[in-house]
């Protein structure tokens, strides 16, 4: 590895808290698919890496959350993790490390701006984690990525969408289409502990989503979070 690649990689570890033993890991956590392509020498990028760091980030996260959080429905607790774990909040992780300055990209890439591209950076920073785990396993990533994310775990727990889905799924439902959603409810009566209810949601003729429960309110309830936890926020209502 040359000098200068080594210098900046040491930089990026001082940055980030953590001291790699075989830093040609870190190299490759932070190699790009096109670099590694344009390449004259043959080099792993962080693809691989990326696929492993996207396992363990999600571990971490519910390991916290389950930790921090003993009153959270299954429910309320993927919602959470899914407001953290996604490529926008990855990606501003990244930037507040200044991780794109220690990319390595194809000239394509460099030309488009790819040291900030929300897809390229929320990739590496999983690639990193990736790497941090095999150096180190479990319980060094999982402090890692609780100092990058208590702040934004504690955020987004605070938010009304994990206590009022229905309220935040009917903000978001009027806003993007002018319209509240509105809850069809049955009710099964061949359940194993009795009746229960099945709430399903529509915005229009849009299905949103779909819950049950013990109670007609528990059902929509549900309902609204799975149409949450469904990426609401991406579908056209149109």
């Amino acid at each position: 590895m040359e000098r200068h690649r080594k210098e900046v990689l040491q930089r990026f570890q001082c940055l980030i808290g953590v001291r790699f033993k075989n830093i040609g890991l870190l190299d490759r956590a932070l190699t790009h698919r096109t670099f590694a392509v344009e390449s004259k020498k043959t080099l792993q990028d962080n693809e691989r890496l990326e696929f492993l760091g996207d396992a363990v980030l999600n571990l971490a996260i519910s390991t916290y959350l389950y930790r921090r959080y003993p009153g959270y429905s299954e429910g309320e607790l993927s919602m959470a993790r899914s407001r953290l774990v996604n490529e926008k909040m990855l990606a501003r992780k990244a930037r507040l490390l200044n991780l794109g300055n220690y990319l390595r990209l194809g000239k394509g890439e460099e030309l488009t701006g790819g040291r900030n591209k929300d897809s390229i950076l929320s990739s590496a920073l999983e690639a990193v984690i990736g790497g941090i785990y095999l150096e180190y396993g479990f319980e060094r990533v999982y402090r890692f990525i609780k100092a990058q994310f208590r702040e934004g775990i504690e955020r987004t727990t605070r938010k009304s969408v994990l206590k009022e889905p229905k309220g935040r799924l009917q903000e978001i439902v009027e806003r993007k289409s002018g319209r509240k959603p509105f809850y069809r409810i049955s009710i099964i009566k061949d359940a194993p502990y009795g009746h229960i209810y099945k709430a399903e949601v529509w915005a229009g003729r849009k299905f949103l989503g779909t819950g049950r429960g013990r109670t007609r309110k528990d059902a929509e309830k549900n309902a609204a979070l799975n149409a949450l936890k469904g990426g609401i926020d991406g579908l056209s209502l149109d």
